[in-house]
């Protein structure tokens, strides 16, 4: 699954690129892009040189040395493995309202043309958990405290010792902004993710599960493995 999903993100990244002089992207992050970004650092020919990377989501207060951290996440997993452009992370230590306004800023200049996602076990997309999940925001980036399903997978997946040691708030990029993307590559692995998956592909399109919004983007492409899909649900 992981290859399949990095081999469609390089013939993406290359496409772009005849027709960019830069390709803007937003990567994930979460135990369910591991094997996807591992992949994809290992295939030749990818025009790095080109990539201006941008990341969804980031915990408010937190180091960007904890183990946590997404900014770190990215710098271990894609920044210190290839040679891109540069990369514009989201920093939870700064005044938050104003970060918000200022990566809002920094999208709008870029219009990225890629994202690399995955699926939270409630159904959120980035950190727009069901609570807080608008399919209209007028915002692109905003404050929002993560909901008590989303803070439990943060502790399943070992990020965190336990639910009280989850940041009580984070910033992501909003539904809308992650929608205006031109294409969408959504890798889900594992059995963890097996009845979120069935959510959505089967379940009506609303906030309830926000990832069935992702029915109405015109060039996403759901990757999943024996485990979060299988043979039996076909």
């Amino acid at each position: 699954m992981a290859k399949a999903a990095a081999q469609r993100a390089a013939a993406s990244i290359r496409a772009v690129s005849e027709r960019r002089q830069l390709v803007p992207i937003v990567f994930a992050t979460g135990a369910s892009q591991l094997e996807t970004l591992r992949a994809l650092v290992t295939i030749p020919d990818v025009p790095w040189h080109r990539v201006v990377g941008f990341h969804m989501d980031e915990y408010i207060g937190i180091s960007d040395q904890h183990p946590a951290s997404f900014r770190r996440y990215l710098r271990q997993e894609l920044t210190s493995r290839v040679p891109i452009r540069e990369f514009h992370e989201v920093n939870g230590d700064l005044d938050p309202e104003a970060f918000c306004r200022y990566y809002s800023e920094l999208l709008h200049a870029h219009s990225p043309q890629l994202c690399l996602l995955g699926i939270g076990e409630n159904g959120h997309l980035a950190f727009n958990d069901p609570p807080v999940a608008d399919f209209n925001d007028p915002q692109d980036v905003k404050i929002i405290a993560p909901d008590a399903q989303c803070r439990q997978q943060q502790v399943n997946e070992g990020w965190f010792p336990s639910v009280a040691d989850v940041p009580a708030q984070a910033i992501t990029l909003t539904i809308p902004a992650l929608l205006r993307i031109p294409e969408l590559i959504v890798s889900v692995p594992g059995e963890r993710k097996r009845k979120i998956i069935q959510r959505v592909l089967g379940e009506e399109i609303s906030t309830r599960c926000p990832a069935t919004i992702l029915r109405t983007h015109g060039n996403t492409h759901l990757y999943v493995d024996g485990d979060s899909y299988p043979r039996s649900s076909c």
